[in-house]
């Protein structure tokens, strides 16, 4: 990281890396290095909505996997009860102060708060705790940063993590509020260091903004040329570590990086698979969707994001064995719903209800009854059970009320051509005189009204 002093923007961790860098409120900035000791501290906020509230000891489990998912050393952790947050610090002064008599005891250098904080909240933790501090948003987007490998990836990545550290120049460092002289080019006369870096972030998100505009076109040309290929769409959604990475896998035969690790999957991956009574098919794998995900990745992701947007089915991957797979099951729906897809409308979803290998007899018999409901399914991507199952309801769901039709249509017509295309699966195809005979999948209700077309 750049000393702020300098008049350049921290370096957005947009790039592989072994250590990640904290933006925090003091004077000297410090590089936090992989195995660096850290507490992780979960404040259990009292909601009204008890319905809202989730597992405060599942929220530290996966508090704590989200700091090994960058090599942290974590050598303890608290769940610390918060009835009052505090506007200057989040927790009372007493929890403070045990924050910091746990980090000296411990030799911690880093403190993580698995919850969002301001600035000054932050600010005020470093200076009451001795050690660094970094909150939920800061730790996901340190991870994202690790974990991008394609030049979009990156791209997003820096864009959010520089629309986070412009949310931390807000009064938040003492250094930046000097003034700086108008020799140069950076800055006119006054200007404090402060405005100067708000204004090179600006400046670098700008330019983001248009590299990212230049790679999402040429994303959304690849989607255009997929949709002229008849071959339906399949994306794989779900909560980070439900295992899509290892379903995708099976059902590919492909070797996407499949680990026991959150955010393991990052850049969108797409493979043909075969599927009963349909000859080829593209899966997609996309990014995993975490609670709380920052409101700057789920903007930053969304052109990755959208080839669920474009899918002809959905396949919600589910940890059933998860003692919050119900409220993971709300994340994820929250996402796609912010994304514009609704769970309730015309696409289809299905539930895979994944891990069945992780299950006791008596959770065991409970998921079965959830895998009774309608498009549903219960299954393993390790051992493989209940995958031909998921295979034929895909293709069922594919197939239900399509049959196959055949359709003579003038080459120049390119306008029933196109409709088609969009609105039905294109089996063959092969000229007759002037005239295109086609084989077409299509269901009851768009081959009338493609008949009705004018």
């Amino acid at each position: 990281m750049t000393d702020p002093d300098a008049g350049t923007p921290p370096d957005s961790g947009g790039r592989r890396r072994k250590q990640f860098q904290s933006y925090g409120a003091h004077d000297d900035v410090h590089d936090v290095s992989v195995g660096t000791k850290a507490l992780v501290i979960v404040p259990d906020i009292v909601r009204r909505d008890v319905a809202a509230r989730r597992d405060p000891e599942a929220r530290l489990q996966e508090a704590e996997s989200l700091a090994g998912a960058i090599a942290l050393d974590v050598v303890a952790t608290r769940i610390i009860r918060v009835r009052d947050p505090r506007p200057a610090t989040l927790f009372g002064a007493g929890q403070v102060e045990a924050i910091a008599a746990l980090a000296k005891e411990t030799c911690a250098a880093l403190t993580v708060v698995d919850g969002a904080l301001s600035a000054l909240q932050q600010r005020n933790l470093e200076t009451g705790t001795g050690t660094k501090v970094i909150d939920r948003t800061g730790l996901i987007l340190e991870i994202f940063g690790e974990r991008a490998a394609t030049r979009e990836g990156r791209l997003q990545v820096e864009l959010a993590h520089l629309g986070y550290q412009a949310s931390r120049l807000v009064r938040s460092w003492t250094h930046l509020e000097r003034q700086r002289g108008g020799f140069g080019f950076l800055g006119g006369p006054g200007e404090t260091q402060i405005e100067t870096d708000r204004r090179l972030i600006r400046e670098r998100m700008a330019r983001l903004r248009k590299d990212l505009g230049e790679v999402t076109r040429t994303r959304g040309l690849q989607r255009r040329q997929r949709k002229k290929a008849p071959y339906p769409v399949i994306a794989l959604v779900g909560y980070t570590n439900a295992g899509k990475s290892t379903l995708f896998n099976h059902l590919t035969g492909a070797s996407v990086m499949a680990k026991d690790l959150l955010f393991a999957t990052l850049d969108p991956t797409m493979r043909s698979i075969a599927l009963p009574g349909i000859d080829k098919a593209i899966l997609s794998d996309t990014v995993g969707f975490v609670s709380e995900l920052p409101t700057m990745l789920v903007a930053a992701f969304r052109a990755t994001l959208e080839e669920v947007l474009d899918a002809d089915i959905i396949v919600h991957v589910r940890d059933i064995a998860h003692p919050e797979s119900d409220a993971q099951k709300r994340d994820v729906i929250d996402v796609l719903t912010e994304l514009g897809v609704d769970p309730g409308g015309g696409r289809p979803m299905i539930e895979a209800l994944n891990k069945a290998d992780l299950l006791d007899p008596e959770t065991r018999k409970m998921a079965l009854e959830q895998a009774a409901a309608p498009n549903s399914v219960l299954l393993s991507a390790v051992s493989g059970e209940g995958v031909d199952d998921l295979r034929k309801l895909i293709s069922d769901t594919l197939l239900r009320d399509a049959r196959v039709h055949s359709f003579v249509v003038k080459a120049g017509d390119g306008k029933r051509l196109a409709w088609l295309e969009n609105n039905g699966l294109v089996l063959k195809r092969r000229m007759k005189g002037e005239s295109v005979e086609l084989q077409v999948r299509i269901g009851d209700e768009d081959k009338s009204r493609f008949l009705a077309m004018p």
